[in-house]
């Protein structure tokens, strides 16, 4: 049954070959063939998951069902700062991060995709930060998988790259002498090549793949069932797929007062929302490093689900960009006034959020990433020590193991081989 499409109207797949080709030959991206559709309000005691089965079509609902609730074992707590402006934490997960969830789901699935077909797949997964640690640790260990985790060596923090160089096993971290788009041009560039997916079984698991991109808008969802009046949701945006995932959310039937997609000095995408033509752009190295992104790739699914009407997006979705001064600012005013500690990325969107009053809705502000993963910024900020979750503390105690190279198809294509081997 093909559940699947490109954004560009060709390749019809079923889930599995969505999840496992990653990208299609096409050079699109894997959209649901029908937008999901969920009842509102949510059936009475529901959890988080309640909704995946919806969303996320192609397999039994109730495969669909034990992995969300597999990878939503954890709790998404909303901390009111000030009337009518919450942040909703959502790095609560083994990696400290939103992308937990995804990475989590993608693991299930792609787990049972493999026992049942006896293959052998490699992940090759492009980071500007927090993507690499939750793909290493969802996948650790798992038979029949290996992962190679491309990050840029200069744009990621200390704490981001100790959890995938230290697992070792089936993980394969590698230090890219570039950017974040230098990383994900190599992946993409692997991707079409159809020889080189056959010969490695590639498959990717940014948020450029389905699997990990929907079930993302379970937490939207989940945020939106607390409140008794639509919610406008602030969003921080590098690669989109966050923002991406909550615009699934809302057009599935989900209640909503919009959205802000915040985003530091990479702001290309802003001033596409704020009515100018967007024009990829060499990415920038900020505070907010896992939003350093020039060409986002989720930009096609969000044309996608406005029919490409530019338009209508800009109804939908509000363009912002803060400066790395605004954004260590944002982090110490909010420290000093409720002693809460914001991420630089979450500063981000709460600074945006800070400058627009919108009356009685409530705004809730994602929460992407645990402050303890950016000392160097966060304890300047606020200027003290910082905490430090336990599982940050473990990789540091952990030997390092990664490859360097520069941003080359050929060096990537000879670490691939060897890796194999």
């Amino acid at each position: 049954m093909s559940t699947y499409v490109s954004t560009r109207g060709r390749d019809p797949v079923g889930l599995a070959d969505a999840v496992l080709n990653g990208m299609p030959l096409d050079g699109g991206l894997y959209v649901p063939t029908r937008r999901p559709t969920v009842g509102w309000p949510p059936p009475e005691g529901a959890t988080p998951e309640w909704a995946a089965p919806l969303l996320i079509p192609g397999l039994e609902p109730e495969v669909i069902g034990r992995a969300a609730r597999a990878a939503c074992d954890f709790p998404f707590p909303l901390v009111e700062l000030d009337d009518r402006r919450f942040v909703l934490e959502l790095f609560h997960g083994p990696t400290q991060a939103f992308k937990d969830v995804g990475a989590r789901f993608m693991a299930n699935v792609v787990s049972r995709l493999v026992s049942e077909s006896g293959a052998t797949v490699t992940i090759l997964v492009a980071t500007s930060g927090d993507t690499g640690g939750a793909v290493a640790s969802a996948f650790f260990g798992r038979p029949g998988i290996r992962v190679v985790a491309l990050f840029p060596l200069d744009g990621v923090s200390e704490r981001q790259r100790l959890q995938m160089t230290t697992l070792g096993a089936n993980v394969d971290a590698v230090g890219v002498r570039g950017t974040f788009d230098d990383c994900q041009g190599l992946v993409k560039t692997c991707f079409a090549d159809g020889e080189l997916r056959r010969k490695h079984g590639l498959t990717s698991a940014n948020s450029i793949n389905v699997a990990r991109l929907l079930p993302q808008a379970i937490y939207y969802l989940d945020a939106a069932r607390r409140f008794d009046r639509p919610v406008h949701f602030v969003v921080p945006s590098g690669n989109l797929g966050n923002l991406c995932a909550g615009l699934f959310a809302a057009k599935s039937g989900m209640p909503h007062a919009g959205f802000t997609a915040a985003f530091n000095r990479n702001h290309g995408v802003a001033d596409f929302l704020r009515g100018e033509p967007f024009v990829p752009r060499s990415s920038l190295r900020t505070v907010s490093n896992a939003m350093d992104v020039g060409d986002p790739s989720n930009l096609e699914r969000v044309r996608w689900l406005y029919d490409d009407h530019a338009d209508a997006i800009r109804a939908d979705v509000r363009g912002d960009w803060v400066s790395d001064t605004e954004t260590e600012r944002t982090i110490t005013d909010v420290y000093r006034r409720t002693g809460y500690v914001l991420d630089p990325h979450t500063a981000v969107a709460y600074a945006s959020a800070s400058r627009h009053d919108l009356g009685a809705t409530p705004v809730v502000v994602l929460a992407t990433a645990h402050p303890g993963k950016f000392p160097d910024v966060v304890e300047r900020a606020i200027r003290a020590p910082v905490k430090i979750p336990p599982a940050i503390r473990e990789a540091r105690e952990r030997n390092e193991s990664m490859s360097v190279i520069t941003p080359k198809l050929e060096e990537l294509k000879r670490l691939l081989n060897r890796s194999s081997s």
